[in-house]
């Protein structure tokens, strides 16, 4: 079970950011917060590289998934992670067809892979 989608890019952090945030809308989701790791662990001292957790929403994917099971929202909202190691930007996303395979009764197969996919294509299209 592949719990997390990567992909290296050649672009600059800030580029796949941004792209992230405008694939994510063209795709009819929202951005609902970017938590900014670095800035964070700079404020009580720690230095790393760049890392931004990404959460975004769909609200009609959200609403049918709760319908079919509430621990669902323990996945909610979907991440999208990009970063920086040794100078490389990197991008993680948690898999949502993989929250399927959580709950098998629940018939959450078809939305988690249509999610899935949809995710793919912002991590894809923003790595460029």
């Amino acid at each position: 079970m592949d719990f997390e989608y990567n992909k290296q890019s050649s672009r600059s952090f800030d580029d796949v950011v941004a792209d992230v945030e405008k694939l994510t809308v063209k795709k009819s989701f929202r951005v609902l917060h970017i938590h900014d790791v670095q800035e964070t662990l700079a404020e009580k001292g720690f230095e790393r590289e760049p890392l931004k957790i990404i959460e975004l929403c769909n609200a009609k994917f959200s609403h049918t998934a709760l319908g079919k099971e509430i621990a669902v929202s323990l996945f909610m909202p979907c991440k999208i992670n990009v970063y920086t190691e040794s100078g490389q930007t990197k991008i993680k996303a948690m898999r949502p067809s993989a929250i399927a395979q959580f709950y098998p009764e629940a018939g959450l197969s078809d939305l988690a892979n249509e999610v899935d996919q949809i995710i793919i294509d912002i991590v894809d299209g923003a790595a460029g």
